[in-house]
């Protein structure tokens, strides 16, 4: 990273790579964010550093603890349900205009992504399968055909993978989303929102077990 470089495209580096760290587990929470040992890893001044801890402040994957001290939060068992109720709202009501909607080429490039992941599930490449489990929702999402489903959605996006990260029932989550493709390709509207229910609410109890390490799921969400 070069000083020459805009300030707003060095916050953008650096905020882009601490949520990349956060989101991967690389940073965990409670870990401690400094200001100057940051700007030393990335080469650069502390003011992007001090822009980009606010802007993951603002996201919900950092806190302050005091005044002066930014750690990675600690997810509560209300932030994850609440991320987990906006996600079912949003999630069910989009596959079910996903499978209204859907092109052809839509539901190639869905059975491509569902290819990646049964490779990246054989491999059990976690990151991997972050990544192509989120583009898969992503591109159910954006199906829906619905700007603002997607505008309400990209605030939390980064959390929910975050939170899904953490859920490494991998296999599971292959075979739920075959079923919601199933439903997609076969354009029904009211199988694909059954379904797309069941996922994420099945995500949620493993989730929350996963994230609270107890031995039992909670109950569904209200």
């Amino acid at each position: 990273m070069t000083t020459a470089e805009p300030l707003g495209a060095v916050r953008e580096h650096v905020l882009g790579a601490l949520r990349a760290d956060i989101v991967a587990g690389r940073l965990r929470p409670g870990d401690r964010l400094v200001e100057r040992e940051l700007a030393e890893r990335f080469g650069v001044s502390r003011v992007p550093v001090r822009e980009a801890v606010r802007a993951l402040v603002t996201e919900g994957f950092v806190t302050f603890d005091t005044p002066r001290r930014a750690v990675v939060r600690t997810l509560t068992r209300a932030d994850v349900a609440e991320l987990f109720e906006l996600r079912e709202a949003l999630e069910v009501y989009a596959a079910g205009l996903a499978a209204e909607r859907a092109t052809e080429p839509d539901l190639a490039r869905l059975a491509l992504l569902l290819g990646r992941a049964a490779e990246a599930t054989r491999a059990d490449d976690a990151e991997t399968l972050t990544d192509v489990n989120s583009r898969f929702h992503d591109d159910l999402l954006a199906l829906a055909g619905n700007t603002l489903l997607v505008t309400v959605m990209q605030p939390v996006a980064s959390r929910l993978r975050w939170l899904t990260r953490r859920n490494e029932e991998w296999p599971q989550q292959l075979a739920e989303h075959h079923e919601l493709y199933a439903a997609v390709a076969a354009g029904d509207a009211e199988r694909a929102r059954s379904v797309a229910l069941a996922h994420v609410r099945t995500n949620y109890r493993s989730t929350v077990r996963h994230l609270f390490d107890e031995a039992e799921a909670p109950p569904d969400l209200p």
